[in-house]
């Protein structure tokens, strides 16, 4: 990853609320937005909020499941490295 993008992943990643989602999400793989937002605490729209900044940048992929919008973890050198320093 060049420098300007390895930094701004870190900022997105930094956030308290998406660390926390970075964590239940490297548990999960994959999730809909009001399991998350349970597990986190907080309301879906919040969630939604930080997770669409999150897609933007290339943490997850989506896909709708009926009513449904479900996030993936994009598989990843970044995501893979995060992983080792926020579950340890």
């Amino acid at each position: 990853l060049e420098i300007s993008k390895t930094a701004r992943m870190l900022a997105v990643a930094g956030d308290e609320t998406r660390f926390k989602i970075l964590n239940f999400m490297f548990q999960k793989k994959k999730a809909c937005v009001s399991d998350i937002a349970s597990a986190v605490g907080m309301t879906i729209g919040c969630i939604s909020h930080h997770l669409q900044i999150m897609r933007d940048n290339g943490f997850f992929e989506t896909k709708r499941e009926g009513n449904n919008i479900c996030y993936t973890l994009v598989e990843s050198s970044f995501n893979k490295k995060l992983k080792k320093i926020i579950t340890n």
